[in-house]
C-alpha cells in the first residue's frame, strides 16, 4: 500500500498541475507556520522569517510557471464554448464569464511580473491589482455558479457534498484575493500572514483532495 501511494505521489508530481498543487500547499503551509511562530520582535533570520522567505520564493516560482498557462486556459475555454445546450442558462452564462475572467487574468499577471522584473516599463502595482481583481471575480462567479441536479438521490448527495467542498475552497481563496487588493476595499490588507496561510492551506488541501477524487479539471 505504501509503495502504491508513493507511485501515485510521484506520478502526480511529474505533471504540471500535480506539482503546482504540491508547491501551492507547501507555500501556504510555510506562510501559516511562519506567521504563527512570528512574534512582535521576530528576527528575519529566525525560523519564522526563514519560513516566510521560503513561502515568498515558492509563490514567485508559481507566478513564473503560470507564464505557460494561457494556452491551457484558452483550450479549456474554447472546449467549453457557450456551454452544453442541456445545461441551465444561468450556469452557462456564469461559466462563460468565469472563463473570460480567467483568460484575462493570465496576461495581466504576466505584465505585472515583467514590470517587477524590469523587463518592461509599466506600473506593476496597477497590473497586480487588475489581475487580483480578475481572480476575485472568477472565484465569485464560481461560487454563484450551480450545476443541474442529478436524477438519483445518491448522485444528489454526492453533488451537494462536492459543491460544499468546492465553495469552501473558493471562499477561502476569495478572502485572500480581497486581502491582496488595495487597502480600503472591504478587508483588503488586514489579514495577518498566518491567516493568509491558513486560508490558502485549506483551499490547497481541498484542491489536492479533489484531484485525488478526479474533481475539478478546469485549467485555471
Amino acid at each position: 500500500m505504501a509503495a502504491s501511494a508513493l507511485r501515485g505521489l510521484v506520478a502526480a508530481l511529474e505533471t504540471h498541475r500535480g506539482r503546482d498543487r504540491a508547491v501551492r500547499a507547501l507555500c501556504y503551509g510555510c506562510q501559516l507556520a511562519g506567521g504563527a511562530l512570528a512574534g512582535p520582535q521576530a528576527s528575519p533570520s529566525g525560523l519564522p522569517g526563514r519560513l516566510l522567505a521560503v513561502s515568498a520564493e515558492l509563490s514567485a516560482c508559481r507566478t513564473a510557471l503560470r507564464l505557460f498557462d494561457d494556452l491551457a486556459m484558452l483550450s479549456y475555454s474554447c472546449g467549453y464554448g457557450l456551454g452544453p445546450k442541456d445545461e441551465d442558462g444561468l450556469v452557462r452564462a456564469l461559466s462563460v464569464l468565469c472563463n473570460v475572467a480567467n483568460q484575462l487574468y493570465y496576461p495581466c499577471e504576466h505584465v505585472a511580473w515583467a514590470a517587477d522584473a524590469g523587463i518592461i516599463r509599466a506600473r506593476a502595482q496597477k497590473w497586480w491589482t487588475l489581475s487580483m481583481g480578475l481572480w476575485a471575480l472568477s472565484l465569485l462567479l464560481g461560487i454563484l455558479r450551480r450545476t443541474s441536479s442529478p436524477q438519483s438521490q445518491k448522485e444528489a448527495k454526492a453533488q451537494v457534498k462536492a459543491e460544499v467542498v468546492s465553495i469552501l475552497a473558493q471562499v477561502a481563496d476569495l478572502s485572500n484575493a480581497i486581502h491582496w487588493l488595495p487597502p480600503g476595499f472591504l478587508w483588503a490588507g488586514r489579514f495577518p500572514p498566518w491567516l493568509v496561510g491558513l486560508l490558502g492551506t485549506v483551499s490547497s488541501l481541498i484542491g489536492i483532495y479533489q484531484a485525488s477524487r478526479g474533481g475539478n479539471s478546469e485549467a485555471a
